[in-house]
């Protein structure tokens, strides 16, 4: 007897074809042992029938599944669950145990107690998500992004996809990197002065972890990139925080004494100023007077919509004094957690030892796919194409955020994609990003760009990189009603 039609369906939201739906749905009834080897599948007619979808469908699923053995054919009798079909093992039930270790004391909670910008894991549903750093589908490139990725799992790129390379990178996509991307912020570099790294937190990380330690100290912004400070704190780094203005980094008021000064100097964050030229000057003239280091965080260059921006900082450097950080997160997707160090040879060869320990090397199918990517104009298409969207993402910013009178601090001259922001005296934005997510708005509270000595409560950011324009003079009319109820 074959196995009832009626044990058959379709999850609503699922997502994938109809075709991979169907074969999901057949493999987690065989290993969760539901369908078993010998049973008789339902026809292909009938289950099409039963599902409403084509008989095709159906019939290309099966044959998939036969291919990977969790069905088998037997002529005209039809499909059987496969007598060699896998089988999810069975395991008991996990018991809740008690901690005999207070973890906590032993580890002294160095990582979890530090601040860090809380973002909701089901931001997607929120009507009104003015969150920075996620990707709008709208604009990704899906298509072609899946044909780079299949042209990386060919046999052709077969090595790429499975080898170890030990500590070495994928030499198509160095090649792109030193002739296409870098050369956009002024920057001549060879391939053994460029490190691959798991996106710009991880290429800060491995600086920071040649750079400094115990007895080290180091000079970042404030406000800053609070991930840079999850860093530096628990590795025993004295950080020193230095305030920024409308220029971005003070040269004159980095201490004497320092190893290692990091700076946002192109797109300032949180606060999006942009360092003025004379002042990087500067910057690097301290460097070689006072003899630190400068790590260059250049996140967000990409997104120039409104003028070109300034040439990065390293661009500037002669002597070796500047590491450059960079990344294809922000620009492909943050999901992709690529990026690259570029700093003189000897320190790209510590820093490569070090990756090596930890992980080796990113994984070839991802770096193959995006050199691919790059080398068929697909990257510059798409941000061609995000440049067009932000523009106007902004411009909607800017009229809302006019119109309901809402205070802004800091909005960069070149683009990006985000607004710093400025609430009244006495407004805690935490409280206020309570309130918001109430009503479906989502925001930044900047309590956690600021050091922890000089806590200020009343700023927040504005992101609009994945919230549609149609939603923003909502979203933002629901701010300043909320703001005024604080007040």
């Amino acid at each position: 007897m074959p196995i009832p039609v009626e044990a058959f369906f379709l999850p609503p939201g699922a997502v994938g074809t109809l075709q991979s739906r169907i074969r999901s749905m057949v493999v987690q009834g065989v290993l969760a042992g539901r369908l078993r080897p010998g049973d008789k599948m339902p026809s292909s007619r009938g289950l099409a029938a039963h599902l409403g979808i084509s008989r095709i469908t159906v019939t290309l699923a099966y044959a998939d599944l036969v291919s990977s053995d969790y069905l088998s054919a037997k002529g005209r009798s039809g499909y059987f669950v496969s007598d060699t079909a896998p089988r999810a093992p069975e395991f008991p039930s996990a018991p809740v145990r008690d901690e005999g270790v207070d973890f906590a004391a032993l580890t002294g909670a160095r990582f979890s107690r530090l601040a860090r910008l809380a973002k909701p894991e089901d931001w997607e549903r929120y009507p009104f998500p003015f969150i920075y750093g996620q990707a709008d589908a709208a604009l990704f490139d899906h298509q072609n992004w899946r044909s780079c990725a299949l042209r990386a799992l060919g046999r052709r790129d077969f090595a790429a996809l499975t080898s170890d390379y030990y500590e070495r990178d994928d030499p198509l996509l160095l090649e792109h990197v030193v002739r296409s991307i870098l050369p956009r912020r002024g920057i001549a570099a060879r391939a053994e002065e460029v490190l691959l790294t798991m996106g710009a937190q991880n290429a800060l990380w491995i600086a920071a972890q040649v750079l400094l330690g115990p007895g080290k100290r180091a000079v970042m912004e404030n406000p800053g990139y609070p991930g840079l400070r999850a860093i530096l704190e628990p590795s025993g780094t004295e950080v020193l925080a230095v305030d920024v203005d409308e220029g971005g980094l003070p040269p004159e008021q980095v201490p004497d004494g320092v190893d290692v000064v990091f700076t946002t100097a192109s797109h300032q964050c949180p606060t999006n100023a942009t360092m003025p030229v004379a002042r990087r000057v500067a910057l690097l003239e301290a460097a070689a007077r006072q003899g630190f280091v400068v790590v260059e965080d250049d996140y967000e260059f990409e997104m120039s919509f409104l003028k070109p921006v300034a040439p990065a900082l390293k661009s500037l450097d002669r002597d070796g004094r500047v590491i450059y950080a960079g990344s294809f997160s922000k620009s492909i997707f943050p999901g992709l957690r690529l990026g690259y160090l570029v700093a003189s040879p000897s320190f790209i060869a510590e820093a490569r030892a070090l990756r090596s320990m930890v992980l080796r090397h990113p994984p070839g199918h991802i770096q193959r796919t995006v050199a691919y990517f790059l080398a068929d104009g697909h990257y510059d298409a798409l941000i061609n194409r995000m440049r067009v969207a932000f523009r106007r993402r902004r411009q909607v910013m800017e009229e809302a955020l006019a119109e309901q009178r809402l205070s802004v601090a800091g909005q960069g001259g070149f683009g990006g994609s985000s607004i710093w922001m400025r609430a009244a005296d006495g407004v805690d934005t935490e409280v206020l990003a309570a309130r918001l997510r109430e009503v479906g708005v989502l925001i930044e509270p900047g309590r956690a760009f600021f050091h922890p000595d000089r806590i200020s409560r009343q700023f927040y950011r504005l992101a609009y990189s994945s919230i549609a324009p149609s939603r923003i003079p909502e979203g933002i009319a629901r701010i300043a009603t909320a703001l005024g109820q604080m007040r």
